[in-house]
């Protein structure tokens, strides 16, 4: 076989619902997005994306596996199963036949056991040549077993998934097939495994209704199409002209369904580290024994010592809300050895007044949360001024429920000057959402750590709030509600703000000797950009303790503990 003829076999185009045409004989392939004239051997040097517009192209299975699995290490299952005809509809066994003739497949998905750069997982692949992907009763019999077999095995679970939905031409036992393979995923789940499904084009109909929206972290392909009903029939149904981009994976991402796209050049690297990641949540942490300094923050004593005047509550309150003030991403950044943010609430979107993802602490995986503010007028737009709505307290939750499943500590960075109170959040049940989080953190059976790094604004503060411990920067304000609105309410004049503070014990050292917090992380000078690297170096020490602290407790001490915690209170 020649080179191009190679290449012929290797690149099927992306196309929208229906299966497109097939690649052209020859050295030459048209990209089915942008139409440009490709020489194949590019093509196949870019990991079958288009050197020009970045298009991808449809990959079968045989090189998917290529590209991500270790050389070699590959090993099907469930070989011996045979597609039958429930509905004895007609042609169909002739139609099967000519298609595994045609792709040398005997399903539309290969799947069996591999290794990721050395970690062991359970690997399945659609293929869009086998009936566009369709998922009939071998499909969703190859799909269960996997599952079994990996909770057997305590394996994860790693699927690519490319499929037109069900298989018409076996009727009800094709649907019968999303409700068996979600079953299995559900044992596999509750045994603490991690199952990735990467969507690629396209993934629509019972496929996306069921095994592709189940994982624990959702990732796609660029460009990809993905939605339970195709765009064509949506668009016949409502008479309406859809929007660009929608269903497409980066639609997905903003509206909060999946967790993020993935490049297929990092590909392989960005499974094998989510994999690597989730196999060393064997503990909460192997610090060595760290010793703190007791007594006042060495930044009061120093103030202390040069006679310096304590600040008044509402210079803090002003520091607290300085933009220049550190975010929640700059001490991620500055803090964790590694962050991937993870998207969405699953449901509506990805708000981006809350982030929150994966990342590691000298070695050891936790799970990290905190509310954005922005820097500039586009920033503060897109973070909502770091005010959140119900589906980032809805994300929040999920990276939380998602932590414990994997025995992962949470740590949580609080600063927003309360929840959003616009009439789009009441719609979405601003105050279920809140109230949820307090009642689900209070029995999380790991470690949570909350900090207040500006602002600690009310109920949307405290729903991110419900630690084991709670600290506060010595700068930062935890309150019932603003200054402002204390004065208004009770005073009837919001002029009185700056009375207010010092009223409503709103400092660190305020709710320090009230038992609200258990520790003050001290600022010298008030927390900027110079003196972040200071600040986090200690930040990242007392957490280093405080997990180590934690080390040892069993689920339901966490859970005890936490309880007593705000029953004293």
């Amino acid at each position: 076989m020649s080179q191009s003829e190679s290449v012929d076999q290797e690149v099927n185009p992306q196309v929208a619902e229906e299966a497109g045409p097939s690649v052209p004989e020859g050295l030459w392939v048209k990209c089915p997005k942008c139409g440009e004239p490709l020489y194949k051997e590019d093509v196949v040097k870019n990991n079958y994306v288009c050197p020009k517009c970045k298009g991808y192209f449809r990959i079968k299975a045989k090189t998917r596996i290529r590209m991500v699995a270790d050389k070699g290490s590959f090993q099907e299952w469930c070989t011996e199963l045979h597609t039958f005809n429930p509905l004895d509809y007609p042609g169909y066994e002739e139609k099967i036949a000519q298609t595994q003739e045609k792709t040398h497949l005997e399903e539309a998905i290969r799947i069996g056991e591999a290794r990721i750069d050395g970690e062991k997982v359970v690997l399945g692949v659609c293929d869009a040549r086998f009936l566009m992907g369709s998922m009939g009763y071998v499909v969703g019999e190859k799909i269960t077993c996997a599952f079994e077999r990996a909770t057997q095995e305590q394996l994860p679970v790693i699927l690519f998934c490319c499929s037109g939905g069900a298989r018409m031409q076996e009727g009800m036992v094709s649907l019968m097939q999303m409700a068996k393979t979600s079953a299995a995923i559900k044992r596999h789940s509750e045994a603490g495994l991690l199952y990735i499904p990467v969507l690629t084009d396209p993934t629509t109909g019972g496929v996306t209704a069921s095994f592709a929206m189940l994982g624990d972290i959702i990732l796609a392909e660029p460009g990809a199409l993905i939605g339970f009903a195709g765009p064509r029939v949506i668009a016949q149904t409502i008479g309406q002209k859809l929007p660009e981009g929608f269903q497409r994976a980066e639609f997905l991402v903003e509206h909060g369904i999946i967790d993020g796209i993935v490049h297929r050049s990092v590909l392989r690297s960005t499974l094998a580290g989510l994999v690597k990641l989730h196999n060393r949540n064997k503990g909460y942490c192997q610090f060595a024994k760290i010793t703190l300094p007791e007594g006042e923050p060495e930044a009061e004593k120093k103030r202390k010592n040069k006679g310096n005047k304590e600040m008044t509550a509402w210079e803090r309150v002003e520091i607290a809300r300085d933009s220049k003030r550190p975010t929640s991403l700059d001490y991620i950044e500055a803090i964790f050895d590694e962050f991937m943010e993870l998207h969405g609430d699953r449901a509506f979107r990805d708000d981006g007044a809350i982030v929150g993802g994966l990342a590691v602490l000298d070695g050891q995986p936790v799970t990290v949360i905190g509310v954005q503010k922005g820097r500039n007028t586009k920033d503060n737009i897109t973070r909502n001024f770091g005010m959140p709505s119900p589906e980032g307290y809805r994300k929040a939750l999920r990276l939380m429920k998602q932590a414990e499943k994997f025995n992962r500590p949470v740590i949580n960075f609080i600063d927003t000057p309360g929840a959003f109170c616009g009439v789009e959040a009441e719609e979405r049940g601003q105050g279920e959402a809140i109230a949820r989080n307090l009642m689900e953190m209070s029995d999380l059976k790991i470690p949570v750590l909350s900090i207040v790094i500006g602002e600690g604004g009310s109920g949307g503060a405290l729903a991110i709030g419900v630690g084991n411990e709670v600290w506060m920067m010595e700068n930062a304000t935890y309150s019932i509600l603003s200054p402002e609105g204390f004065a208004s309410i009770l005073w009837k004049d919001s002029k009185r703000a700056k009375e207010a503070a010092e009223v409503m014990k709103i400092t660190a050292k305020d709710l320090k000797n009230m038992g609200i917090i258990e520790q003050i992380i001290p600022e010298e000078i008030p927390a900027c950009e110079k003196n972040l690297p200071l600040i986090a170096k200690d930040m990242k020490k007392r957490m280093r303790h405080f997990l180590m602290e934690m080390e040892g407790k069993t689920g339901e001490e966490l859970a005890a503990l936490r309880y007593e915690r705000f029953r004293r209170m």
